[in-house]
């Protein structure tokens, strides 16, 4: 479910016209619905109320300090990858004891940081990486608490650039391996706390069936573990799905009731469903990493429409925003629905590629998509755009990054200026 909708003929975020936004902040502009992202947190939170858990927010989706500290208030932990994320939780408000750090190349000094911070376990992905932790521990005469990543070799079935279970992906440890690298931890690193195991199969998983996979190939292992090295916890990962397709009628109860049982998207109620009873008598806490699901659709990407080209083989629709806004599509192919702010009537669709005006070819929103015939000088909103959106933007062709509103019912707050020329050059030589 999502906080967007039409009233009045224009597009709303939670009670907000987003068109009084546009006029006001100006465009290319990042809207988030602060009510979705408590509604999908809480949601997950009560689907595993069945065991002893924590849900840990992968703050690469979107690590803006307003969104953390939002989830922060909630009770929420944090999945980190890098020092600097670590940094803003801890300015959000967020606790560095709820903090898991997943990653393949962390840094001597994001290793000495995260330990001086006390966070709650690394997630070591490598042999080697859970030796050199054990050494800097050592020589800062500390003990590093660990869980070692396993690779289970399950196919998530989803992009190539966001499947992580695999033997062939970079992530984790072979899960034939990760018994014996235990026993060496336990054996040789006296710096180390085997404190827990984790894994991670890939994002944007719309089946519960590699789930399901994952969780019971390597359950037995957890329980093996837990009697051998008294591990505490288990992060089975997040990579729950969401809806990037008809995400303006999706959030409704309308539409839901409408497909047949075996269209309907995965619910994380049928997750919890699913796994709740699988990994209950294990005696480990669960440790659930959901990034995507929390964010993604409770946030657009408003952006104006500047000119209308007709080509011989097409027509194209150029907009303020281009793929250093938002890389989704260029990078992953991905998909998001494309609605006016101004509701359009039912009839005068048209086929056109929407595009940016960044000078690459791969710079473009849709390709040969039917459309409301919006014009010039209209605003358009990328939906479904809250997760790896501003978070993975550039400043390529030297353009200023857009500004972040945050909603909360009828309040609309700045929580990232837009830069500015001299923001660009700042710091620079």
């Amino acid at each position: 479910m999502h906080g967007f909708c039409y009233r009045n003929e224009s597009l709303h975020c939670e009670d907000v016209d987003l068109q009084a936004l546009a006029a006001e902040h100006g465009t290319p502009l990042y809207v988030y619905s602060a009510g979705t992202i408590l509604d999908h947190y809480r949601r997950l939170d009560a689907a595993l109320a069945g065991v002893d858990h924590e849900v840990a927010y992968a703050v690469k989706a979107n690590s803006n300090l307003s969104v953390l500290r939002l989830l922060a208030n909630e009770g929420a932990g944090f999945d980190i990858v890098s020092g600097g994320e670590l940094f803003r939780v801890i300015k959000a408000g967020g606790d560095p004891a709820h903090c898991t750090f997943a990653g393949v190349g962390k840094t001597r000094d994001e290793i000495v940081y995260a330990l001086e911070q006390g966070i709650y376990s690394f997630n070591v992905e490598s042999a080697e990486e859970l030796r050199y932790l054990n050494q800097v521990a050592g020589e800062l005469g500390v003990t590093a608490p660990a869980a070692v990543r396993v690779n289970p070799n399950v196919d998530a079935k989803t992009h190539k650039y966001i499947s992580t279970g695999k033997s062939e992906n970079k992530f984790g440890v072979d899960f034939e391996a990760i018994a014996g690298l235990y026993d060496m931890a336990a054996r040789d690193l006296p710096h180390i706390r085997l404190r827990g195991l984790q894994m991670h199969i890939g994002s944007q998983l719309t089946s519960i069936s590699p789930f399901i996979e994952a969780v019971e190939k390597v359950a037995p292992l957890a329980r093996l573990l837990k009697e051998k090295h008294g591990i505490e916890f288990w992060s089975i990962g997040g990579g729950i799905g969401i809806i990037y397709q008809e995400s303006l009628e999706s959030g409704s109860i309308d539409w839901w009731e409408k497909q047949s049982e075996q269209d309907r998207p995965l619910t994380i109620e049928q997750y919890g469903r699913e796994i709740v009873p699988r990994v209950k008598d294990l005696g480990l806490k669960i440790l659930l990493e959901p990034g995507r699901f929390i964010v993604g659709n409770a946030g657009v990407l408003v952006t104006r429409c500047l000119y209308e080209k007709k080509g011989a083989a097409k027509t194209f629709r150029i907009v303020d925003a281009g793929m250093n806004d938002l890389i989704r599509p260029a990078l992953y192919e991905g998909h998001h629905e494309i609605v006016p702010l101004k509701q359009p009537a039912t009839d005068g669709r048209v086929t056109v590629d929407v595009v940016g005006p960044i000078c690459e070819s791969g710079d473009f929103f849709c390709q040969n998509r039917e459309l409301p015939d919006f014009q010039p000088g209209d605003c358009i909103a990328l939906m479904s755009a809250g997760a790896y959106g501003f978070v993975m933007a550039s400043n390529y062709n030297s353009r200023p990054l857009p500004a972040e509103i945050l909603v909360e019912g009828g309040t609309a707050t700045v929580i990232r200026k837009r830069q500015t020329l001299d923001d660009l050059v700042a710091g620079e030589l």
